[in-house]
């Protein structure tokens, strides 16, 4: 096996593929790359048996062939040499050299027929959605999986698919984010699937952006996501996702609208001076005036007045800051209506002009 890039065009797909190989794991060839060379393209190949990566570009001057190679030390020596080097790498026995100029490295390599590969996706949806969609979708919601919850279907994002929309839904109990995007005409299926914390993870850093198409293909137990150079495939999460439209607050009818920036602030500001445990504000509104306020064990307090549009006449309610300030952020719009019932309920946080992104933060008894 023998092939040769430039250092950019090798690089990128490399960037891809490495972080999916983690740093600790129980089979040595798990820290390897598997590398093939098959008509004049270069296919890369990481896994740690739950996602699986595999980024392809064009090659000249080559012969075909498979080997692994050291993901995370092929990465950091390619990363490390000068701009615009050609980077040449060759096989003989069971060693690797990647040259590059006066640089010559030799790597260990282990056979590629040990390289365990993810089974076959028998896909029994197939969607197509814009590049740019699915970035949005996962960046208005991914922040609200939990974190190594006992209950592990919420570690990981759902994926709704129903007739002409794809829905994204995170949520770790106390908070939910929810973010949905139309597909095209006649899709017509209805599926939900559980996608792990690490395989969204991964897609977030894989996604660019823009119009072009992106294949999703669900099986049984995978996703498989397609582009035309890369393949992404990551387990499931085996579980049934809670009933997440029960917990958006039906009849929240006292809304309050206000600038999204001018509210991020004034809680970042009043954040600072809440509890490092609890993190609460206490948000009261009055008409056309928002106040909030924060104090902690010292005694220390923190008030902010900020004008909002409602009509409401007195409601105090308390939340946890974090929360708030990531639902935010979130959202696009530079106007956000929150939707209040009672001290007790949940709050409704979504951008003035649209329904298609939507929080939900439950309240905090302060």
């Amino acid at each position: 096996m023998r092939f040769s890039l430039q250092r950019e065009v090798l690089l990128k797909p490399l960037a891809q593929v490495v972080n999916v190989v983690e740093r600790r794991h129980t089979l040595p060839v798990l820290a390897n790359l598997l590398v093939r060379i098959q008509n004049g393209q270069l296919a890369l190949t990481g896994t740690d048996l739950e996602v699986e990566m595999v980024a392809r570009t064009a090659v000249e001057d080559a012969q075909d062939g498979e080997t692994t190679i050291p993901a995370r030390k092929f990465f950091e020596i390619v990363r490390a040499l000068p701009d615009g080097s050609r980077v040449t790498v060759s096989q003989s026995g069971d060693k690797v050299t990647v040259q590059a100029g006066r640089s010559r490295f030799s790597l260990a390599s282990l056979p590629a027929n040990d390289f365990p590969s993810l089974d076959e996706v028998d896909a029994t949806e197939q969607v197509s959605v814009p590049e740019a969609s699915l970035k949005e979708l996962l960046e208005r919601t991914a922040f609200a999986m939990a974190q190594q919850d006992v209950r592990y279907y919420l570690n990981g994002l759902l994926f709704d698919l129903r007739d002409d929309v794809l829905r994204c839904v995170a949520t770790d109990g106390h908070r939910l984010a929810l973010c949905e995007a139309a597909l095209e005409a006649g899709h017509g299926g209805k599926r939900q699937i559980i996608v792990p914390r690490k395989g969204v993870q991964e897609l977030q850093r894989l996604l660019e952006g823009g119009d072009r198409q992106i294949e999703l293909e669900l099986g049984k137990g995978h996703i498989r996501i397609k582009r035309d150079d890369v393949t992404f495939t990551s387990k499931l999460i085996d579980g049934k996702f809670p009933d997440y439209e029960a917990v958006i607050p039906i009849g929240a009818d006292r809304e309050v609208k206000i600038d999204r920036e001018v509210l991020r602030a004034a809680l970042q500001r009043a954040s600072i001076l809440s509890n490092e445990k609890y993190r609460g504000v206490r948000v009261e509104v009055t008409p056309n005036l928002l106040k909030i306020s924060a104090h902690n064990p010292e005694q220390e307090e923190a008030q902010e007045d900020v004008e909002a549009e409602t009509s409401v006449d007195s409601l105090a309610i308390g939340f946890n800051v974090t929360y708030l300030l990531e639902a935010l952020s979130a959202l696009r719009d530079e106007y956000v209506v929150m939707q209040l019932r009672d001290a007790n309920s949940s709050a409704l946080v979504r951008g003035a002009g649209s329904q298609h992104a939507r929080h939900v933060v439950m309240p905090l008894r302060l």
